[in-house]
């Protein structure tokens, strides 16, 4: 046994003195150069530092509104009676409608409402309350919120982290962009914070949110940016910072710092099946809110430019089309008679790719560009028209003035006998004369110009583009057409010229246009 043991013991003596020379070999092999990996930073070891210094600028908003109590009396449980303070709870909630004020059920905003029931029944007055976060940007007293969070408020109250408490009055505000500017007034001046950029900060940095969720005081959360220029379907500026640091109820107007303690986003709407956080929040970009701050601050009011322009997006077919080289920029589907665009000769069909010297990359991005640009200021719009770039001066209106434009009116076709027209066929669709009895048929203007199209083939590349009987071609290749063989004999032309779309200019009942790429064969 123990010359077993001895051997086993020499054995592997030996596998070890095998492997310390292996190793000596390969260690002293010439080895290439190794290039450290790029690891993501870390979080960092706290946000305490961040958080005590900004806190104190962050501050909870109290609006209530006194409204006429019209509904009938809600049920009352009996004095006494089992789960009382539930069922009056329950009913009191309901009969307030809080969380039907939020919107669609998958899309809600952050503030808490909780809206009490006041005495009575029908004709007494009950007070309406909404709570909200905001933060102070002037040690003056300037406040910021999101417009939904003060409503049509007629009593704001900001609280402040100290405990202390002032009345606030309503500067400005502005629906479009959710945000409300209050002024509070303090004997002593207040903590505030200052914007940051946030076109500077990149997907997954970090970020923290301060507010007041369910009516928590002062809470924070902490993520990191998850995305941007993100579209919820709120309004003209639909351009989001999304993040999943905890955005709930009672969010609404808070701040989104960066790691430098400067805010970049006012937090406005969260996605949610129930209403709580699930890590998808959005916020209103310190870019596309500090303007509006700026004008409503001055001027109590938002001044826009305005350009006086119908767009549309530029897909992959138009850019094709058009010999664009790439998706990018904003199409001209119509031009305002009474804006300031026709005079400076934009025209429809072009493409705005860059605005006062800022490239336009898309069309959601122009109105955001326009909007914030002065009223009155002359600026160089550059348009990409038939294969060229051009550059056109235009001098800014201001978009109140634009939107009080009226449209003109139009005056009923007349009824005809003539014959059913000729129909032909092209690119999908069937095509008709546009005379009398169309224009009757399909409810068109006098003044339309252009072939009819009375059908369109299911299977057709036209009906994915969503072209419809009672649609009229204007244009085809950027070229007017006025009988459906001038259409056809266009078409034909540019399967000469090898295209694989033809752009057409389709308007629609109503006489709104926009231009469509129909694959040809």
């Amino acid at each position: 046994m123990p010359s077993q043991i001895t051997r086993s013991k020499n054995s592997r003596l030996a596998a070890i003195a095998s492997a310390l020379m292996l190793s000596t070999v390969i260690v002293a092999a010439p080895m290439a150069p190794l290039v450290a990996p790029a690891y993501a930073r870390g979080a960092p070891e706290s946000f305490a530092p961040l958080v005590e210094n900004v806190i104190d600028a962050v501050v909870n908003i109290s609006a209530a509104q006194t409204v006429e109590n019209r509904s009938a009396p809600l049920p009352q449980a009996p004095p006494g009676a089992p789960f009382e303070d539930f069922f009056n709870d329950f009913f009191n909630r309901r009969g307030e409608g809080g969380e039907g004020q939020q919107g669609q059920p998958n899309q809600r905003r952050g503030e808490n409402q909780p809206n009490r029931r006041g005495e009575g029944g029908n004709g007494q007055q009950r007070r309406s309350n909404s709570l909200g976060s905001g933060f102070v940007i002037d040690p003056s007293g300037i406040v910021i919120t999101n417009n939904h969070v003060i409503g049509e408020a007629n009593d704001i109250t900001v609280n402040f982290n100290d405990g202390t408490k002032l009345k606030a009055e309503v500067i400005g505000r502005d629906p479009k962009t959710d945000i409300a500017v209050l002024r509070v007034k303090s004997d002593k001046p207040l903590k505030f914070v200052k914007f940051g950029d946030d076109q500077a900060a990149k997907v997954g940095d970090w970020v923290v949110a301060i507010g007041n969720p369910f009516g928590f005081d002062s809470s924070v959360s902490a993520g990191i940016l998850s995305a941007r220029n993100r579209r919820i379907n709120s309004g003209p500026y639909d351009n989001f910072i999304q993040t999943d640091a905890a955005i709930n109820r009672g969010n609404s107007g808070g701040p989104l710092f960066n790691m430098n303690g400067e805010v970049i986003g006012i937090n406005t709407a969260i996605i949610s099946p129930s209403g709580g956080s699930i890590g998808i929040g959005f916020a209103v970009p310190a870019s596309t809110a500090t303007p509006v701050i700026d004008q409503l601050r001055n001027f109590g009011e938002t001044r826009r430019g305005w350009l006086g322009v119908r767009i549309q997006e530029v897909d992959d077919g138009i850019a094709e089309t058009l010999g664009l080289g790439k998706v990018r920029g904003a199409m001209v589907a119509g031009v305002d008679d009474k804006g300031p665009a026709k005079p400076a000769g934009i025209e429809t069909g072009d493409v705005i790719i860059r605005f006062d010297g800022k490239d336009v990359k898309d069309s959601r991005e122009l109105p955001r560009i326009v909007a914030t640009s002065t009223v009155g200021k002359a600026v160089d719009v550059v348009v990409f028209r038939k294969g060229k770039e051009q550059t056109l001066k235009v001098t800014l209106a201001r978009l109140q003035d634009g939107e009080l434009v009226a449209a003109s009116a139009t005056k009923p076709a007349e009824p005809s006998n003539a014959p059913a027209p000729v129909v032909r066929r092209a690119l999908g669709l069937e095509l008709t004369q546009l005379n009398a009895e169309s224009r009757k048929r399909f409810n068109l203007k006098d003044g339309q110009k252009g072939v009819v199209i009375s059908r369109v083939d299911p299977n057709s590349n036209a009906a994915t583009k969503r072209l419809a009987a009672g649609d009229v071609v204007v244009e085809v290749g950027q070229e007017p057409v006025n009988t459906p063989q001038e259409l056809i004999d266009r078409v034909e032309k540019l399967k000469k010229e090898n295209r694989k779309s033809a752009l057409l200019l389709v308007a629609n009942a109503q006489g709104e246009v926009r231009f469509v790429a129909v694959q040809i064969d």
